[in-house]
């Protein structure tokens, strides 16, 4: 089930972000250096033709020199799109593209997507079966009942590697889980309930297939479709139903229910009443997973029984039957084993991990990184889609069963090291990154957005508000604003709150605040009138001091030292706290955070011993344990120099400071922080790996190194952000993308920084 919240975004916008920064959203890089003639003719001619005969001569040699064991393709021919039926093979590329980057996003999986464009079953076979040698598996999607049967019953038959119709098995596996979890809460034993499932297409007969494979006995279950129950001998019943075809005197989905435990239904908006839940048994379990609106809505389900439990394919309700929770973890086990199918002892083994991890207690340092506050119980039987044990947990699950069953080609040996090698391949701050998103969305703030006029922070602030972090307060000319807001298709340009200072009803107290300010600083009443009417910073900063906005996000006009500098006329940095600015650095696997980049030209001891527990501290909630090092050209005095007395000052702080629960050392170089070979040299040092927080010894080194790597580094940077102000105040690069604008101010929402 796709995430469903119901997020409202124009046309445009949708448009605009699949569109911008570069056509869709996919590439593809290189994984070897690319650089010189020798590089070019290892990778080309002449020096592929070693590992072609290599592979000419034992064919599992295409695991070792090729990327077809990470690599997934998604095919689809377009002819049952989301919820929006057959529109065509090329109207679901944005859809399999998506898809390609959940896989990447959440297992490292290396995903293509392919579509094909036919109806035809046999063609669309040959065309997928033709492609073996290419990928290590196969992810059928949007394909159509009963078509989809067809197709891959045919390619697992004909192909040696896993193939999996995902809008089928991905549903069931959740589903399959939650049931597990719901029939324990309740003390049910699968083998006596009574289930009734509502729909019969794709997904429906998968989830009871699985359901059944995981213990509720085959004659337990009545599968329903437009037609009423379907029972042996019913006319209009095609193969598929059949199997699942039971005796019953039910004739209509209401009279089936009556009694029954459990309600499963992927068919339609509102088809299951509220007076039929109440002829259930006691504590029923329901299933609501028609998308993007279920069967009934939860608080309708409990307000007849309120000891019902439910579930729904929507992340805006508890218990979210989402397939991210599966499928890229699933895929993940099988390719590790090189596995020749994906069975229904690694479907089963799949749901039953996920149903076990949700019964666990969320560890804390987990909690803490992913703000996972969850328990165990009726609102919380799946587990969260951001949950960074599920790579561990479902991958291992489905890699022991491909082995137990006889599938596996490449069986693991040393199942701690798979686990170690699986949290290695991928960084959490995107993990991370969601939960801030969400937080942001379970809190709205109002966010001033300084410079409303601008087409970047205007766009900023549509999504901003569509997507459910809070009320944007946009600051500009009111026609001006509005017109943009026009331009950019927004259907209610009229509801966006905006300030303009030509007209504010607030605006006397904002001269009173400002001038009792400055006013011993040589400002004259008249000067400061004029700031708060014609600097927007001013007057955007104003906002947010008097409480009629939570916080604020601008930069895009101005350089970052004039915008701070208006910032600072009205706002000051927290109390015995020290205003700083940190570069998040994201690589595929690690992220370093760099501190301080923008503030602090030659920090004091006592600074820099307070940025150090600060970023630290951000870092720990970016889902880090943070390693700091002390930068500096020296390493460990070596060599000497005039500057380094305030490093070894802010190390011996924190040496005396009880209350530093993190891994710190310095002063040392970047080599001696970063490289493994160099660290070896100093075995004394405190550090256990590879530092990820980096405390600059001065602004010049520092706003370098972070421009630098913006530019140099080909990995994403996030940042400035600024940490230590009284009130959330975010100041983005003058060469911003919406995007940029958008998580620096969610982050700030969300009280990540600021």
């Amino acid at each position: 089930m796709a995430d469903e919240k119901n997020s409202s975004f124009t046309e445009r916008e949708a448009l605009f972000y699949h569109e911008t920064i570069r056509p869709g959203k996919i590439e593809i890089i290189a994984s070897k250096p690319m650089t010189t003639q020798r590089d070019l003719s290892l990778a080309y001619s002449p020096g592929v033709a070693v590992p072609v005969q290599a592979i000419a001569d034992d064919p599992a040699n295409a695991a070792k020199y090729t990327a077809r064991s990470n690599l997934v393709a998604v095919i689809s021919n377009g002819t049952a799109i989301l919820g929006m039926g057959n529109l065509g093979a090329l109207a679901s590329k944005p859809v399999m593209e998506g898809k390609a980057v959940l896989f990447k996003r959440f297992a490292d999986v290396d995903s293509i997507d392919i579509e094909l464009d036919t109806e035809d079953p046999d063609a669309f076979i040959e065309a997928v079966a033709l492609m073996e040698p290419s990928f290590g598996g196969i992810n059928l999607e949007d394909i159509k009942a009963p078509e989809c049967f067809i197709i891959e019953q045919a390619l697992r038959e004909r192909m040696n590697i896993p193939i999996m119709h995902d809008d089928q098995h991905g549903t069931a596996i959740i589903a399959a889980a939650g049931l597990i979890n719901a029939a324990y809460l309740t003390g049910r034993d699968l083998k006596d309930v009574k289930m009734v499932v509502n729909g019969a297409g794709a997904s429906a007969l998968a989830c009871t297939a699985l359901i059944k494979s995981v213990g509720v006995p085959h004659e337990n279950v009545i599968v329903c479709d437009r037609s009423g129950p379907i029972y042996p001998g019913r006319d209009g019943v095609d193969q598929w139903k059949s199997a699942h075809a039971v005796p019953t005197e039910a004739r209509s989905l209401e009279e089936a229910l009556e009694g029954a435990d459990i309600f499963l239904g992927l068919s339609a908006a509102g088809a299951l009443k509220p007076e039929w839940v109440a002829k259930m048994a006691d504590q029923p379990i329901i299933f609501a997973m028609a998308n993007p609106t279920p069967e009934i809505m939860p608080d309708e389900a409990k307000a007849v029984r309120p000891d019902a439990i439910v579930a729904t394919g929507r992340s805006d309700f508890p218990n979210q039957v989402n397939n991210v929770l599966g499928f890229p973890f699933i895929f993940r086990g099988a390719l590790d084993v090189r596995a020749t199918a994906i069975n229904e002892e690694m479907k089963v083994a799949a749901a039953r991990a996920i149903a076990e991890l949700a019964r666990e207690r969320v560890p804390e340092e987990v909690a803490a990184a992913y703000g996972m506050n969850h328990q165990f119980g009726r609102e919380y039987i799946i587990p969260a889609p951001f949950d960074p044990r599920l790579m561990e947990r479902v991958s291992c699950a489905v890699a022991k069963a491909a082995m137990d069953s006889g599938v596996a080609l490449d069986p693991i040996e040393d199942f701690e090291e798979y686990t170690l090698r699986l949290r290695s391949r991928l960084n959490p701050t995107t993990a991370a990154l969601t939960r801030v998103y969400e937080d942001a969305k379970a809190n709205p703030k109002r966010m001033v957005f300084a410079e409303a006029e601008e087409d970047v922070a205007l766009r900023a602030a549509i999504q901003y508000r569509d997507f459910g972090y809070g009320t944007p307060i946009l600051v500009g000319r009111t026609d001006k604003v509005l017109q943009k807001l026009k331009e950019l298709q927004v259907d209610d340009p009229e509801n966006f709150e905006i300030a303009n200072s030509a007209n504010y009803e607030g605006i006397e107290p904002m001269v009173d605040f400002l001038y009792k300010r400055l006013q011993r600083r040589g400002y004259t009443e008249r000067d400061v009138r004029r700031m708060v009417n014609q600097e927007r910073n001013v007057f955007a900063a104003l906002l947010v001091a008097l409480d009629k906005g939570d916080a604020m996000i601008t930069g895009l006009t101005r350089t970052f030292s004039q915008t701070a500098r208006e910032v600072a006329k009205v706002l000051d940095p927290k109390a015995d706290a020290t205003l700083f600015g940190v570069h998040m650095v994201l690589g595929k696997n690690h992220t370093t955070f760099l501190a301080d980049t923008v503030i602090n030209e030659r920090p004091s001891a006592e600074q820099l011993a307070h940025i150090a527990k600060e970023t630290a501290a951000v870092a720990r909630r970016m889902g880090h344990e943070p390693r700091v090092a002390f930068m500096s050209y020296s390493t460990f005095g070596n060599p000497s120099g005039q500057w380094l007395g305030n490093i070894r000052d802010a190390v011996a702080l924190l040496d005396a400071d009880d209350s530093v629960n993190f891994e710190y050392e310095g002063e040392m170089a970047p080599d001696a922080a970063l490289n493994d070979k160099v660290m070896a040299l100093y075995p004394f040092s405190r550090l256990s790996g590879p530092a990820n927080v980096l405390i600059m010894p001065g602004l010049q080194s520092a706003n370098l190194s972070a421009k630098l790597l913006r530019e140099l580094s080909g990995d994403a940077v996030i940042g400035p952000m600024l940490i230590g102000g009284e009130k959330p105040v975010q100041i983005a690069p003058m060469t911003s993308i919406a995007p940029d604008v958008l998580t620096l101010a969610v982050l700030a929402a969300a009280g990540v920084v600021g």
